[in-house]
């Protein structure tokens, strides 16, 4: 499997564990999605880095403050399909990187885990929507092990 260096805007493929799916014990995520990586910080010298993903889901939020809707255009150049879909700015699973719990893109070359990045400009809308509700304590953060 091809592993991208982590870096912020990339949006990768992984076993999301909603937070709600934690609370009941589960460790690894139902279903494989699209997660827009947020952050990436070295926590060591000998090169680990830890990574917050924020997932992408096809359901509106129920809020508005939860999540950004992904523009078209941005969904048909990371190869995403036409339906609506939502970045959740109130949850996010941290691990280190690059993890158990990456997975290959369906219909792209079998050993990439990568859809590609997020514009710039977008990807600073999700950032500061994400840090806004971090700083409100509105977002749940799921740490995930190996």
């Amino acid at each position: 499997m091809t592993i991208p260096v982590p870096e912020a805007g990339l949006v990768i493929r992984y076993s999301y564990l909603w937070h709600s799916e934690h609370i009941e014990g589960r460790e690894e995520g139902q279903k494989d999605r699209p997660c827009a990586l947020v952050a990436a910080i070295r926590t060591s010298e000998a090169g680990e880095t830890r990574v917050l993903v924020l997932p992408i889901t096809h359901s509106p939020p129920v809020a508005s403050s939860d999540a950004v809707e992904i523009p078209p255009l941005i969904k048909e150049r990371l190869g995403l399909d036409a339906g609506r879909s939502w970045i959740v700015v109130s949850e996010s699973n941290d691990f280190v990187w690059p993890g158990p719990d990456l997975r290959p893109v369906p219909g792209a070359d079998p050993a990439s885990v990568a859809y590609g990045f997020l514009p710039p400009r977008f990807f600073g809308a999700v950032r500061e929507r994400f840090l806004e509700q971090t700083q409100k304590g509105r977002a749940r953060a799921v740490q995930r092990t190996e």
